[in-house]
């Protein structure tokens, strides 16, 4: 699963920077002793990493919200962090079929299937997300689509996949516990002029 993790953290650093939102503060925790006992595992996870970390709250204000600039804002933010959280299935989904010769297109893959590669938390998480802010079930479905779809071409952006490819290869190598955001800064801004 470390595509997975190397996409949700790609996503939250490249996307958010070329999407020109807020730096959010993250973590990567590693997990060395579980990763010994069966490599493949799930290992590594990410902590932070969301524009909108409280969605009660954000719900709330988004109530009282009164510009439409301010409306926008906050869209802008929840679509960022459910396309981020689609990131990392869709990450763990290329690299397999790479690795077994197969096709990917975002005709051939769908939501549901993203359950298959470590998903599912993500795919209840974006759904959380999108019941918050639309209220009626087609426009959600609707929504979800379209966020998807700009996941699917995120990952499938060969400069985006270069940094995924390169940054699961660099969690796998580390010998750290915890990689902070500015490290993962660093070594992401290393990779796009890699």
């Amino acid at each position: 699963m470390v595509y997975h993790e190397a996409g949700h953290v790609v996503a939250i650093y490249l996307r958010n920077h070329q999407q020109k939102l807020p730096p959010v503060f993250f973590e990567i925790m590693i997990n060395r002793q579980h990763q010994q006992q069966n490599h493949l595992a799930y290992f590594a996870q990410v902590s932070g990493g969301r524009l909108i970390d409280n969605l009660p709250v954000a719900e709330i204000e988004n109530n009282q919200l009164g510009s439409l600039e301010e409306q926008q804002s906050l869209q802008k933010a929840y679509e960022a962090d459910v396309i981020n959280l689609l990131v990392g299935p869709l990450a763990e989904a290329k690299y397999v079929a790479l690795r077994d010769d197969e096709i990917l297109n975002l005709h051939l893959i769908n939501l549901v299937a993203l359950k298959n590669y470590g998903g599912h938390s993500d795919i209840e998480e974006a759904s959380r997300y999108l019941e918050y802010f639309i209220p009626g079930a087609a426009e959600r479905e609707l929504k979800i689509s379209e966020l998807y779809t700009k996941a699917f071409r995120f990952v499938e952006d060969p400069n985006n996949w270069k940094c995924i490819r390169l940054f699961a290869s660099y969690l796998l190598e580390s010998e750290e516990t915890i990689i902070s955001c500015e490290q993962t800064s660093d070594i992401l801004e290393h990779f796009l002029t890699y």
